[in-house]
C-alpha cells in the first residue's frame, strides 16, 4: 500500500483531513482526489444551505423546493446527459454522495435517490436511445423531477406477481387504470415512471407519464411520522392515455423492473450508514458538552459504551458497502450481495438512532437536537426498498444453493 493509498489513523491529523469523525478507519480515502473533491462540494452545500432549513420544513412536512436548484449548480448528474463528456461516476463515489446525504438528511437523500436512481435510473436502463435524448438533459440538470410508481395500496413486497395496474394497447395509445402507493415526489414530478401489467401479454412494462396527463392525479400523503419532507404521494390512473413514445421501449417484463432495484437497494444501505454517522456525530458531540454531576457525560463509561457500539455499527456497514460498492464497479455482484447490505444496515442503523436518543435522554426527542428525527426517519429506511424480511429470503436463497423460501 503506497502512501497515496493508506489509510489514515483515528487522531488529531487524521480528523484534519476533513473526514467525518464517524468515519473510523477512513473509508473516503479510498476516493480519488477528484472523486473527494465532489463529496467536499456536496458536503459544503448540505452543511451550508440544507442543514440550516430541514428540520423546519420536516416539522412543516413541506418540500424546500430552494435546494434543487442548487442540486443543479453542483453538477452531480451531467453525466447522464447523452450528449455529456462526463464519465458515470464510480459506485463508490455514487455510494459517498448518498451517504452523505443520508448524514444531513434522510428526506432530502430519499428525493435525490428516487430521481437519480429510480426515475432516471429506469429510462438509463430501459429507455430508447430517442428517450434518453428526450428526457435526461433536463433531468440531470434538475430542470425536471422524476418520480418511480410501482408500489400499490393493496401491498408491496408481492408486487412482481401481484401487480394490478393495467395497460391496454389502442393503436399508438396505451390506456393505464390502477393505483400506486407512496411514490416519493409524485406530488411535483414533472415525469413517473409509471410500472403496469398489459392485459394481452401479461408482461410487466414501464411508461413515462408527464405531469397534468389526463387521468393521472396524485394526491399527497398526509400524517406521516418519518421522510416529512419528502412529498409521497397516492396515484390514481383513470382511463389515463399515454403514447406509445412514452412506452419505455427496453422495459419487457419484472426482471427489467428488478434490474433497477438491485441497483438502487445499495443506495438505500448507503444511505442507512449516513444516517449512522450523522447520529453518531450528534452523540459524540453532545457527550462532550452536556455535564451531570460535576463532568461531561462523555466521560462515564456507559456513555463511552454507547458511543463505540454506534460507531462500531457505523464502521462495519461501511465496510460492506465500501466492498459492495468495488464489486459493482468491477461487474461481479450478485442481488443478494445488495439485499445482505440493504438488510444488515438498516438493521444496525435502528439500533444507532436507538442509542443516540438514549444517549440525549429527553433532549434526543425533540427537534431542536435533530437525532428526533433522525429516530423517526430510520423507521421509514428499514421499510422501504425491500423490507429486511424480504431481503433476507433473497439472501437466504443463495446461501442454500436455490431454496426459496417465498411463499407462492
Amino acid at each position: 500500500m503506497n502512501a497515496k493509498t493508506a489509510l489514515p489513523t483515528p487522531s488529531g491529523p487524521y480528523l484534519d483531513k476533513g473526514l467525518l469523525p464517524a468515519d473510523f478507519y477512513g473509508y473516503e480515502e479510498l476516493l480519488s482526489d477528484r472523486e473527494r473533491e465532489t463529496v467536499e462540494s456536496v458536503r459544503e452545500f448540505l452543511r451550508t444551505q440544507a442543514a440550516p432549513i430541514v428540520d423546519d420544513y420536516w416539522a412543516r412536512a413541506e418540500f424546500p423546493f430552494q435546494l434543487v436548484e442548487g442540486f443543479g449548480k453542483l453538477g452531480l448528474l451531467d453525466w447522464a446527459d447523452p450528449d455529456s463528456s462526463e464519465h458515470r461516476p464510480s459506485n463508490l463515489l455514487t455510494g459517498f454522495l448518498a451517504m452523505e446525504l443520508g448524514h444531513a438528511d434522510a428526506s432530502t437523500a430519499t428525493f435525490f435517490g428516487v430521481h437519480s436512481g429510480l426515475a432516471m435510473g429506469t429510462i438509463l436502463g430501459c429507455g430508447s436511445d430517442e428517450q434518453k435524448s428526450r428526457w435526461l438533459p433536463a433531468m440531470s440538470r434538475f430542470e425536471k423531477i422524476g418520480a418511480f410508481g410501482l408500489t400499490e395500496p393493496h401491498g408491496g413486497s408481492d408486487v412482481a406477481g401481484g401487480l394490478r395496474t393495467t395497460a391496454r394497447r389502442e393503436g399508438d395509445t396505451w390506456i393505464l387504470d390502477g393505483a400506486k402507493r407512496w411514490i416519493g415526489n409524485a406530488t411535483f414530478a414533472d415525469l413517473v415512471v409509471i410500472w403496469a401489467r398489459d392485459v394481452e401479454t401479461q408482461h410487466v412494462l414501464g411508461f413515462v407519464v408527464e405531469k397534468d396527463t389526463p387521468g393521472f392525479t396524485a394526491t399527497k400523503i398526509e400524517n406521516k411520522m418519518a421522510l416529512r419532507i419528502v412529498q409521497n404521494a397516492d396515484i390514481v390512473l383513470e382511463g389515463c392515455r399515454v403514447p406509445e413514445a412514452n412506452r419505455l421501449q427496453n422495459a419487457n417484463s419484472f426482471k427489467d423492473t428488478a434490474k433497477i432495484l438491485r441497483q438502487t437497494r445499495s443506495g438505500v444501505a448507503w444511505q442507512a450508514v449516513g444516517v449512522m454517522f450523522g447520529a453518531y456525530e450528534i452523540a459524540l458531540q453532545y457527550a462532550k458538552e452536556r455535564e451531570q454531576f460535576g463532568r461531561p457525560i462523555g466521560g462515564f463509561q456507559l456513555v463511552q459504551d454507547l458511543l463505540v457500539k454506534m460507531l462500531g455499527n457505523a464502521t462495519a456497514s461501511c465496510g460492506m458497502v465500501t466492498r459492495l460498492a468495488q464489486l459493482q464497479d468491477a461487474g461481479v455482484y450478485r442481488d443478494e450481495q445488495s439485499a445482505l447490505a440493504k438488510a444488515y444496515c438498516t438493521v444496525r442503523m435502528r439500533e444507532n438512532v436507538g442509542w443516540a436518543r438514549e444517549l440525549l435522554a429527553g433532549n434526543g426527542i425533540v427537534l431542536d437536537y435533530k437525532v428526533g428525527r433522525f429516530v423517526a426517519d430510520a423507521e421509514a429506511l428499514y421499510s422501504y426498498e425491500g423490507t429486511r424480511e424480504i431481503q433476507t429470503l433473497i439472501v437466504g436463497r443463495a446461501v442454500t444453493g436455490g431454496l426459496s423460501a417465498f411463499v407462492r
